[in-house]
Parts: C-alpha cells; structure tokens; sequence
C-alpha cells in the first residue's frame, strides 16, 4: 500500500490534482464550523444540548451537510441542494423532450443540461435558506423555543438567508472545481467527506453507551457490510454482442465481439434517497401539527406518530423496504431506456448471438434488466434496512454508521476515485495503483 501511494505521489501532475482535492476538501470542511450571520452561537450550544436532534429528518440533512446544519453555519444547506437539483434535472429527461434531446447532443448538450441544473439548484438553495432562516428565528430548527438569531429584524434574516444560499453555491462551486482540476468526481466527493466526518462521533456513541461488546461487532458488521458492497458494486451482468463485417470507405472492419455490461446496481444509492425523503414526510407533519398548549392530538397524528414516528416499527420497515424495491425498479426504467441500446446496435451492425435484431432484442434485454434488478433492489433493501434492524436489536440510534445511504455512498466514492486514479496511473506508468 505504502508503495503505491509513493508512486502516486512521484507523479507531479497526479500529486498537484491530490494536493489541490485535499485543499478544497481542508476549506470545506473550515466553513462547516463557520457560524452564520445573525446567528447566536451560545443559544444553538445551549438548544443542542436541551432538544432532540437525533434520528429522522436531521439525521438525514446532517448528514449530507457534515453536522453544518446543527451548527446553523455558513455550510447548513450542504450538499443537499444540489443533489435535489441534479435528480430533478434527470427525471425531468423522461417529461419533457427538450432535454432527453439534450442528453442525446453530446457534450454540448451535457453542458446546457448542467447550466439548467445549476439554475435550479439556486433556486433550491434560496427556498431551503429562507426554510431555515425561518425555523430558526422560532427556534423550532433545534426543538427548542429560544430563538437562534441575534435579531428578528427583517435584515438580520435576510442576511441569514442569503449568506445560507450563497454557501450552497459555493459548495457547489468547489464541487466543480474538484472534478475539473482535482481527482474524481467533486460532488461525489463532498458527500463522501460529508458523510465520514460523522462517523468518529458516531463509532465513540456506540462505545460509550453499549459498550466494547457492542462496538467490537458492530465494526465486524461493517466490515461484512463494505465487503458485501464492494463485490455487488462490481458485479455485473454482461451481455455478448457481435459486430459482423462491415466496409467503411476503403477499409474493411473485421467481426468483433464485446458486450453490454448491466450492473446489479445500476440505480446506486438514488432509490435509498428517494424512499427517505418520502417517509421523512409524515416526521415533518407530526413535528408540526403536535399541539403546544398540552392538549391531545388530533387521531391522525397519533396513528402517524405510531407506525411512522420512528424507524423501529416493523409498519415503518416494510414501507420503507417496499418503497426502495419500488424505486429501483421506476430509476433503472428511466436511465436505461432498452429501445435506445438496440437501434444504436442495429445502426452499427451489431447484434446479440442467438436473438433477432429489432423487438427481439429489446424484449431479451428488458427480460436481463428485470432479473437483475430485482437482485439489486433486494441488495440495497437490506443495507437500507441495516440502521432500522440495528436500533432494535443494540439500541444503536439512527445514526448507525455502516449502513443505509451513508455506506452506499462512502464505498462507491471511494472505489470511483481509486479507479480514476489507477487510470491516470496507467497512462503514466503503464502500471495502475494497485499492481
């Protein structure tokens, strides 16, 4: 290991892309304990340490914002936006025509669709900024009734509100940054920085309150969890195609044979965010519509708060379970459109051995699609399901760290950068970085 690293570093264009990643990642992660303007900084302490901010939605927002948003700093908004931004932007592919002809113009067409998903993640970015702004100026950012603001004049929160936005947009500017003169994909790896700079606190939790026992198996689960994805991430379904021969002016192109490599996991870590995001719904609702004055509340907000108000009932499970499976099947429908994959090959005089070219082809390869989705989605069930099982088996809280999105994200970072740089290696050295 210490020998690869060494070569990586002897390579001066590849130490530079290092070097410059590290940087970024050092700034961001000095903005996360920034505070914002206006903000009171002992009243967030003071309502961090009275409220409850564990588990549910402010496991989920904290965590792709690296524990900014509890600290109310000029990072709060993280990542997120843009996330949301490029998910939309993608979805919207199969609405409107305008942009599936845009991702099929090339890089011109990337270029114009990543302009639109910058607009929209501003726009996404101011929405989320004066949401904030306006739970902390009531102090039901951090469950407590103490405002977080200096002042409630209308500047002050204006100047919360933009400092929040104009951070987003800085996130995202060195997430741009990253991936054109760093190493890998830069938003991929603000998450992945996000996401590991809770996992120190959350390991010592475990140790703390259950104990070495405890912390010595979960690390073993971790372990098994990352070696599972780690071998899923990789495999693949490849389907063989042949290319007859053909006449391209006066060269003759002999037969070649490759094949359409169909990951188990083609939807990533995307179907995961979805089925969150959604059950994060009725947490919101009950968190608003709970009564104040100590009076009952209404029947429908107890039957929510007991099937859904927490992640340990198994109702909450097998939702959220179903729903991963669901939109896996709906995100690999969208991204892989079968119909396209047999025109370009009928185009090129390929064809798969043993099926007809035209219908026959796009029924075999949707027929491929289907089983092996059904394994993916049943994979990213189970390590969306590993924090739920964890809370009631150990007690660990939501925050468990290996499993669900947090683990899904870290390793396929990871893995993604390692091979980028194993690919530069090899254009250098003829030798990748691991040999």
């Amino acid at each position: 290991m210490f020998s690869a690293i060494a070569r990586v570093l002897k390579t001066p264009d590849l130490r530079t892309k290092i070097l410059f990643t590290l940087g970024i990642i050092t700034i961001y992660r000095i903005g996360v304990f920034i505070p914002a303007p206006s903000v009171d900084y002992g009243n967030v302490q003071m309502c961090l340490a009275q409220g409850d901010t564990s588990g549910g939605l402010y496991s989920f927002v904290n965590m792709f914002s690296g524990g900014a948003l509890l600290q109310v700093s000029i990072f709060a908004l993280g990542i997120m936006p843009y996330i949301t931004a490029a998910i939309i932007t993608q979805l919207l592919r199969v609405v409107i025509p305008a942009f599936e002809r845009l991702q099929k113009e090339g890089p011109e067409g990337q270029a114009r669709l990543t302009q639109y998903t910058r607009y929209l993640t501003v726009g996404l970015a101011l929405l989320n900024a004066t949401t904030i702004a306006t739970l902390a100026r009531s102090g039901a950012l951090l469950n407590c009734n103490q405002s977080l603001l200096n002042s409630d004049g209308i500047w002050a929160t204006l100047l919360l509100v933009m400092t929040l936005a104009m951070g987003a947009i800085v996130i995202m500017w060195m997430g741009e940054q990253i991936t054109e003169r760093g190493v890998g994909n830069g938003m991929s790896l603000m998450i992945f920085v996000s996401i590991a700079a809770g996992f120190p606190a959350g390991l010592g939790a475990i140790w703390q309150t259950q104990g070495w026992r405890t912390f010595a198996l979960v690390m073993v689960i971790g372990i098994a969890v990352m070696m599972l994805i780690v071998f899923v991430e990789d495999s693949q379904r490849r389907v063989p195609v042949q290319y007859a021969r053909r006449q391209i002016g006066r060269r003759t192109v002999g037969s070649t044979t490759t094949y359409i490599p169909i990951k188990v996991n083609m939807a990533g870590v995307i179907p995961v965010i979805f089925a969150s995001s959604i059950l994060m719904l009725p947490q919101i609702l009950i968190q608003f519509n709970m009564p104040t004055d100590g009076s009952e509340p209404a029947g429908w907000v107890v039957f929510m708060q007991q099937y859904f108000g927490s992640g340990s009932h198994p109702v909450y499970m097998a939702t959220f379970f179903l729903m991963t499976i669901c939109f896996t099947y709906f995100y690999v429908t969208i991204t892989f459109n079968p119909q396209d994959v047999s025109d370009n090959m009928k185009r090129q005089g390929g064809f798969i051995p043993g099926v007809r070219a035209g219908r026959p082809t796009v029924q075999y390869l949707e027929y491929v699609i289907s089983r092996v989705t059904f394994v993916g989605a049943l994979y990213l069930g189970m390590i969306a399901m590993l924090p739920l099982i964890a809370f009631v088996l150990i007690g660990a809280d939501e925050n468990f760290p290996f499993g669900g999105t947090s683990i899904l994200i870290m390793v396929g970072v990871a893995l993604n950068t390692i091979k980028q740089i194993d690919a530069q290696m090899e254009q250098r050295h003829y030798e990748g970085l691991l040999r």
